[in-house]
């Protein structure tokens, strides 16, 4: 199967990434009736003239479209709206125009997480914990995540102004900038030594339009400065383009390798092929290199494309746990209104021809991680005593629960013993003496877990996967 055939790319679900190919079509010309079904065209009818409510015509089609995939049962078929479709697509793009801040949502609130290294809000004085009030003197209380995104969004060069509240100075601060390209970076490398022998890790967030470029220069740079092996890092990687994970399996397999099946409806199975690098000292030395690979529930779709390739062809050992279990691949069409139909139209299968939808891919070694390191680092803030109840609270439970203090509540019911690790977790930590889960308290527990998760020691499945890969060079397999 050609390869320009497929674009595989992520999803925009709850659960976990998409993979997709994208098929050019024309626009469809329009109809003089709304649809060739009478129920449809009498419905439509009925409600525009009939209904109380008001809507317009071309809603009523949108909603007929959205109702149409509904019916599939499927998560992964659906209709999306012209601006669906251009922020879909836009997830993968090797850069997005905006000023460079991660943001999340708390309690109606939107707070800065980080400023991206180099980018418009970290050169404006944009800090983590900064919450947005204003976007151009517009108000975002009330709005969504969606909502204030937009107004954050803009062409490049275009001005924006935000107005924060800094908890640390109790003020609220304007802070004016200038949209620009943010270059999105999906993959990092760095060397780990372990008793003399040099272990590239190599970690890709998603497989975006240039991940297969990043991922020759870094692998490159990692040859160069000797490394004896690879670890091909995929937790919590939700998919992406296949001709991204096609390049990179490519790299590690014999050239013609089957890496996939794409298996149509009818059950027909067509084999996709691994193709080598165009430049043939480093695919040498790329198919000399040992390799791991580490997973979790997190790694979907494109990632288990690449893990079920490297496994079935022995080409890397799996550590970690079960992956997501995405099994299928979605085809687009643009549709005449500008949006565009996602249907699931293929299945994909491991070289071995194992269907893993909803089973995910087995590692060859399973190991869990730590409670701490899997917690996700957010910015909590708030104040909270003896009694009050809250979803930052049980954040805090588990957080102490793994940093080992005496917990016995993570629902986030601040009872006696919260109160008593608390007490701890500031005597610790230099705090003001008292019970209160206040913005320091959390400021200092957000530090903690930052600390945790920055240490590869803390690190379980990676350093398996070291010690792993340093018995396998030191018996020379």
């Amino acid at each position: 199967m050609r390869m320009s055939r497929f674009l595989m790319f992520v999803a925009v679900c709850a659960a976990a990434g998409g993979i997709f190919y994208f098929v050019q079509n024309g626009k469809g010309e329009s109809a003089e009736t709304v649809s060739g079904k009478k129920p449809i065209d009498e419905a439509y009818d009925l409600i525009l003239e009939k209904a109380v409510h008001r809507v317009g015509g071309d809603e009523l089609v949108e909603g007929a479209v959205r109702g149409m995939a509904d019916v599939l049962n499927d998560p992964y078929s659906t209709y999306m709206t012209e601006e669906e479709a251009a922020a879909h697509e836009e997830s993968l793009s090797d850069e997005r125009v905006g000023i460079g801040a991660e943001i999340t949502e708390s309690r109606g609130r939107f707070i800065i997480v980080a400023p991206v290294r180099n980018s418009p809000a970290e050169k404006a004085g944009i800090l983590p914990y900064d919450e947005i009030v204003r976007v151009d003197g517009e108000r975002v209380d009330g709005k969504t995540m969606k909502e204030l995104l937009s107004l954050i969004k803009g062409a490049e060069g275009t001005d924006v102004t935000l107005t924060v509240f800094r908890p640390d100075e109790d003020r609220h601060l304007e802070v004016a900038m200038k949209r620009s390209a943010i270059p999105v970076k999906t993959v990092d490398s760095r060397m780990i030594e372990k008793d003399g022998y040099q272990v590239g890790v190599v970690s890709i967030s998603m497989f975006g339009e240039e991940t297969a470029a990043e991922w020759e220069k870094h692998t490159k740079q990692l040859i160069s400065q000797g490394a004896d092996g690879f670890i091909i890092d995929v937790r919590g990687n939700p998919g992406g383009y296949l001709f991204s994970v096609s390049k990179i399996a490519g790299s590690l397999l014999r050239e013609g390798t089957v890496f996939a099946f794409m298996q149509n409806a009818e059950g027909v199975k067509e084999p996709v092929r691994s193709e080598p690098p165009e430049d043939e000292e480093y695919g040498k030395a790329m198919r000399r290199m040992n390799t791991v690979l580490l997973q979790d529930k997190g790694s979907a779709s494109a990632s288990e494309v690449l893990s079920g390739a490297l496994q079935d062809n022995g080409r890397a050992f799996i550590i970690g746990t079960v992956s997501f279990g995405k099994g299928t691949v979605q085809e687009t069409w643009p549709l005449s209104n500008g949006g565009e139909m996602k249907l699931s139209t293929h299945k994909w299968l491991t070289p071995s021809g194992q269907w893993i939808h909803g089973k995910g891919v087995k590692p060859d070694l399973e190991s869990e991680q730590q409670s701490l390191y899997g917690l996700p680092v957010i910015p909590v803030e708030g104040s909270f005593q003896p009694g009050d109840y809250g979803e930052d609270v049980g954040y805090a439970q588990r957080v102490l629960a793994a940093l080992g203090y005496d917990v016995t509540r993570e629902d986030g019911y601040y009872d006696e013993t919260t109160l008593k690790a608390v007490e701890r977790f500031r005597d610790n930590e230099d705090l003001d003496p008292g019970g209160a889960m206040d913005d320091s308290f959390f400021r200092a527990l957000r530090a903690k877990v930052v600390e945790y998760k920055a240490d590869d020691k803390n690190d379980d499945q990676l350093q398996l996967a070291v010690g792993y890969m340093k018995h396998v060079l030191k018996s020379g397999n």
